[in-house]
């Protein structure tokens, strides 16, 4: 039989038992200062109470008339017994010079001598003594009767020390009631504080709440999703290793205390930090990234914060556009097989009508056709990856009723582009463009996307060449009061797909900055719009993408 362990004290237990024992020594070691305190003061206060009324008997004229006559007894014994009964000391002694009683609390003590010191007294000094007499202990004072230079008698009034300790008892028993009281409402104060924190800390003991801050710590540094977690006044209030690294703020860099709105980050992407309302699966851009951020508020009646979860979704993105690349591709091909199958009707057709040369002329003319288009990209872009990029958005465009022609001053010959200028991103900025450009032409009239890509020079003072990818459209144009805001994510002029829309041109203006270029919109020369690109060649550098608007302003 297995004996059960006693479970360690929780943390609330344990501070309820330091603070219950320090509240009663604190109490205990009071109350007995104050006992000490309070008898000595007792013992002084009764000292000065029977000096007075000595000194007050002593100064009495019916004292002095007395001694003089020959039995002062007799007087002076119901004198004496009438001050005490009303000065509230317990004896009051008159004797002679050498310390014959004339009274005395108990009548057959009268004529015996004085049980004390009376030396001080005989040379004209009033004093006080604690001596053990008839009575027992008291605190007595002893004071001379002058009849003008001569002393004539002496007076004696004390209080026994037992009604003294009486005294202090009684104030004891009041101070140990008010001890009894203020460790009553501590232990209360006291139990309610450490019910609270009981909650607060969910009843776990110090041992426990050690490792689930190890706990914590370990999770943090774990996870690979960012987390953020921002309290009532928008402060961040902790930041895991992985938001550091989405959110570009330096590893050693204290961001905890500080306003969210510090960290410079994209205006939608603060925008969504500071909303109170929770945000779901929210696609955002930074400056190199693509995140997908959640936000949840911390319940509790008011606001107290919220958490922020981070996913970094730009390797997907890239996947999924050239996914949705692929499947546009697949649509084009699907297309242009059922063309070529008509076709191949037709030629089959021809020939069995006996029209040989005129099936061989048709299929020459469509081979021809084909070839010259494949001529006239690869002719113009060498680059492998931008050639078969510009052949496949052909066949796209061409699906939907639209041209999409390479102008003849384009040049990009292969092995131009370094390694710093991925291929991905080039697919990224010029394939998002064309969709663009054929979503804007598509319609009207005579539709028709013109696409440049050359290289050469770089602006006026740049140290490397330039990239240069340019692309018209015959659309409706931009309007100059949206030319910036095209390039934040969401906005969009067309209808909202299933997927979403508005964010190719945030995903160009992304890779453009991520690479140190340039980007710019205006007006074509036969309407519609016109998207330049620039990018240096050599030594990308970090930096936004700087946007141009339509009369050459930034």
């Amino acid at each position: 039989m297995r004996l059960p362990v006693p479970r360690p004290r929780s943390l609330a237990g344990q501070l309820f038992a330091v603070q219950a024992v320090l509240l009663t020594v604190v109490v205990a070691g009071y109350a007995l200062f104050t006992y000490v305190s309070d008898r000595s003061q007792a013992e002084e206060t009764a000292g000065l109470q029977a000096e007075a009324v000595a000194r007050s008997v002593a100064d009495s004229p019916s004292v002095r008339e007395a001694i003089r006559t020959s039995d002062p007894s007799t007087s002076l014994q119901p004198y004496a017994v009438a001050v005490v009964r009303d000065t509230d000391v317990d004896f009051v002694t008159i004797m002679d010079p050498r310390g014959i009683r004339w009274t005395h609390p108990d009548p057959e003590q009268i004529g015996l001598p004085f049980r004390g010191h009376t030396a001080p007294a005989l040379e004209g000094r009033t004093f006080t003594e604690t001596y053990t007499g008839t009575l027992g202990p008291s605190v007595r004072a002893v004071t001379p009767v002058r009849n003008g230079d001569r002393i004539v008698g002496l007076v004696s009034a004390g209080i026994r020390v037992e009604e003294i300790s009486a005294r202090v008892r009684g104030q004891l028993t009041a101070l140990l009631g008010v001890a009894a009281g203020a460790l009553g409402l501590g232990a209360v104060g006291t139990y309610v504080v450490n019910a609270r924190l009981r909650r607060h800390t969910h009843g776990m003991n110090a041992t426990e709440l050690s490792h689930m801050h190890d706990y914590h710590q370990a999770a943090l540094h774990a996870v690979r999703e960012g987390l953020l977690m921002l309290d009532g006044q928008f402060r961040i209030a902790l930041i895991n290793d992985g938001g550091r690294e989405l959110l570009g703020v330096a590893r050693g860099e204290d961001v905890v205390g500080r306003p969210v709105t510090e960290l410079a980050l994209p205006s939608p992407l603060t925008g969504a930090l500071l909303d109170s309302r929770p945000r779901v699966d929210e696609v955002h851009l930074t400056a190199d990234r693509v995140l997908v951020v959640n936000t949840s508020p911390v319940s509790g009646g008011q606001r107290r914060g919220s958490v922020v979860t981070l996913r970094d979704v730009t390797e997907l993105q890239s996947l999924m556009g050239e996914l949705d690349s692929e499947r546009g591709f697949t649509r084009a091909l699907r297309s242009q097989a059922h063309e070529a199958a008509n076709r191949l009707h037709t030629v089959v057709s021809l020939i069995e009508l006996g029209r040989a040369q005129e099936a061989v002329d048709f299929a020459t003319a469509e081979l021809e056709l084909a070839q010259a288009l494949t001529d006239q990209v690869v002719a113009a872009v060498r680059e492998p990856v931008l050639a078969a990029l510009l052949l496949g958005k052909t066949a796209q465009a061409n699906e939907r009723g639209v041209e999409l022609v390479v102008s003849p001053e384009s040049r990009l010959d292969d092995g131009l582009l370094p390694d710093t200028l991925p291929a991905r991103d080039l697919v990224t900025i010029l394939g998002n463009l064309i969709d663009n450009a054929v979503d804007a032409a598509q319609g009207g009239v005579r539709p028709r996307v013109t696409v440049t890509a050359l290289t050469g020079e770089g602006a006026e003072g740049a140290a490397d060449p330039e990239l240069t990818l340019r692309v018209s459209d015959t659309g409706p144009g931009v309007d100059p009061d949206h030319a910036e805001a095209l390039f934040e994510r969401g906005f969009t002029t067309k209808q909202s797909g299933p997927g979403g829309r508005g964010l190719g041109l945030a995903l160009v203006r992304q890779a453009v900055g991520r690479h140190g270029g340039s980007l710019s919109v205006t007006s074509a020369e036969g309407g519609g719009a016109r998207f330049e690109v620039r990018l240096p060649l050599r030594g990308a550098v970090t930096g936004g993408a700087l946007v141009r608007c339509p009369g050459g302003g930034a």
